[in-house]
């Protein structure tokens, strides 16, 4: 094995990406080396490249940039008993210190002092990436490489579903980016009676309807929230799911939640949201669900569950497996809304 390899990495605080190369990480006794053959592109890496606000408030230049992925264990610390080389893998991005009150009492995927890889720390972008054994996830062999480098996400969507409890509820879905599209196929296997997507992008919304939405909808229309009511008795859906983090967009599916209903808050704002908390949530006795991450490791469970049984398909949301080295078009692909899901693959001729 080389003492180097090629990692995507945000030097300074600008938009971009600069593909460099630099050393191997090196495990301790308990940690995992493992080389990186898919990695999924998220809209937190766009973020990122973009240097919007958010990622000038949150990254700390020079860092490896990625969270998603799958490869093979190379490597194994001397204490690790659960793995061995050449297992195939993905892991769990958010990295929790395993101490503080809530990973004591099952809740390590909201950690006080959690690092996210990629985010906080080194990440995937890269050809290996050193993860704690207990964050690596071994895969079941039935799962396609490109379904398995994008467990993350997928997991997010599972666990804003189930955290909302959708069996039997009629649903609106507001931004069917990559999660939100996910999270279609996931509130049907969970028993969703009813399914409303949402999105400015009328591609989005055509690959929202093949996947399973009953209706779909345009977040410009002025009509948009007495268009929902009307399928729904007068009354409103009984589950929000928000997924775009915008302020416009979290305000009109907080409007059309029925009273008494639930919101599951998944999107992440660039900025500042301003909302009417009086008229939107307290008057309307709504429960609000803020979504981290994954339940470690639950949500793992069940999303390998529901893409083994094939009652989720993520075919139709794959819409480009791209060379590492095409980094750039893939952002230019995410910022255009030309793309879903990206996968960049690092093997081939990045191979060493």
């Amino acid at each position: 094995m080389n003492e180097t390899m090629l990692a995507l990495r945000k030097l300074r605080p600008e938009s971009g990406f600069v593909p460099q190369e630099v050393p191997i990480p090196q495990i301790g006794p308990n940690d995992v080396l493992i080389r990186v053959e898919k990695a999924g592109v998220c809209g937190t890496d766009q973020h990122i490249y973009t240097w919007d606000a958010w990622a000038q408030h949150r990254i700390k230049p020079p860092l490896t940039i990625g969270h998603e992925f799958m490869g093979t264990v190379a490597k194994v610390g001397a204490a690790v008993r659960s793995l061995r080389e050449g297992d195939r893998v993905s892991a769990e991005g958010h990295i929790a210190d395993g101490t503080c009150f809530l990973c004591r009492t099952g809740e390590a995927h909201i950690c006080e002092r959690v690092e996210i890889i990629g985010v906080d720390r080194d990440g995937s972008f890269a050809e290996y990436i050193a993860m704690p054994e207990y964050n690596v996830w071994k895969l079941d062999p039935s799962i396609p490489d490109e379904f398995a480098a994008i467990f993350d996400p997928l997991g997010n969507a599972v666990h804003t579903v189930m955290a909302a409890g959708v069996s039997t509820k009629s649903v609106a879905i507001t931004g069917v980016g990559s999660i939100g599209l996910m999270a279609i196929p996931v509130a049907r296997a969970a028993g969703a009676s009813s399914v409303f997507a949402i999105d400015i992008n009328p591609a989005k919304l055509e690959l929202a309807a093949r996947l399973g939405a009953d209706e779909t909808f345009l977040a410009n229309d002025p009509n948009l929230v007495d268009a929902i009511k009307r399928r729904t008795n007068g009354d409103g859906v009984d589950v929000l799911l928000e997924m775009s983090g915008s302020g416009s967009a979290i305000d009109a599916g907080l409007r059309m939640v029925r009273n008494g209903g639930r919101a599951a808050l998944l999107g992440i704002p660039s900025n500042d949201v301003q909302i009417n908390l009086a008229e939107r949530i307290i008057f309307k006795g709504l429960t609000v669900l803020g979504i981290n991450g994954r339940k470690m490791f639950e949500t793992w469970y069940q999303t390998q569950a529901l893409v083994k049984s094939g009652r989720v398909d993520l075919r139709p949301i794959i819409t480009h497996v791209l060379p590492f080295k095409e980094f750039d078009r893939a952002f230019d692909l995410m910022k255009r809304g030309d793309a879903a899901k990206i996968v960049l693959d690092l093997k081939g001729d990045l191979a060493k």
